[in-house]
């Protein structure tokens, strides 16, 4: 990408008010271990209904870049912006926007999936907790096990569970770390359906994905990460062969 680009960046986060305030803006992400950067200078910006998928070889930093827009991890340097509001300065604001599925399922082993969400509801002030919950379980096919305690589920059953949790609050960002993982043909189109009503709701989506075509599929813009560095950031090329050969030459 070249330089331009982040300039208009920066000017658009800097309060420009000739420009489109973008949804959600990363300037100069940075995370290091010592003197190991996990990630190094991520500049992003995602706007309303905007899919973004991410992708990357093992260990290029697209975990940890999830980790710092969620706030699950502290930044070595950089800025992250909700709506052009510092999301240091948000606190429990931002976080009650957010849905977030990682590689934990911050499920309750002892609880049931109908006793997680509402758990979760009332952290997230969820209107009528019990209604939502089970519609999403019946959404996601859950019903006839909602009562039983999660620590007896498959682990295709703890992802429908963790997803549930992770849209309950209906959020305006969704953050997602491999979420198909561990879901069969059924579920998995049910998951697609529930993240393309998202973005017609006007919610962000970012998903991090080592399938291309299916990643490609869902973007309106995709980003390769290298080393924990951008090496590529746009709306999404035309055809996935293009795109192919894009991810081939980088990664």
């Amino acid at each position: 990408m070249g330089g331009q680009y982040y300039d208009v960046l920066r000017r658009n986060i800097r309060g420009d008010k000739t420009l489109m305030q973008p949804y959600l803006s990363a300037i100069g992400l940075t995370k290091r271990y010592g003197e190991k950067p996990a990630l190094e200078g991520v500049d992003i910006e995602i706007n309303e209904g905007d899919f973004l998928s991410v992708f990357g070889a093992n260990g290029a930093g697209k975990s940890t870049f999830l980790k710092a827009l969620s706030g699950q991890i502290k930044l070595t340097r950089g800025a992250l912006y909700y709506k052009g509001r510092a999301v240091k300065d948000a606190g429990d604001d931002y976080r009650k926007k957010l849905g977030v599925i990682s590689h934990q399922s911050f499920l309750y082993d002892g609880f049931s999936a109908l006793e997680n969400l509402i758990h979760y509801a009332g952290l997230y002030d969820v209107p009528e907790p019990r209604k939502r919950a089970e519609e999403l379980l019946k959404r996601l096919d859950m019903a006839k096990r909602m009562h039983d305690p999660v620590s007896s589920y498959s682990r295709g059953m703890l992802q429908r569970t963790s997803i549930a949790r992770a849209l309950l609050n209906d959020p305006e960002i969704v953050i997602m770390d491999e979420p198909y993982t561990g879901l069969d043909r059924k579920a998995s189109l049910m998951l697609t359906a529930l993240l393309k009503e998202q973005t017609q709701k006007n919610a962000a989506v970012i998903l991090v994905t080592h399938d291309l075509s299916l990643g490609y599929e869902l973007a309106a813009k995709v980003l390769i990460l290298s080393r924990g560095k951008t090496a590529y950031f746009a709306e999404k090329p035309e055809s996935e062969r293009e795109f192919t050969d894009i991810y081939t030459a980088i990664a």
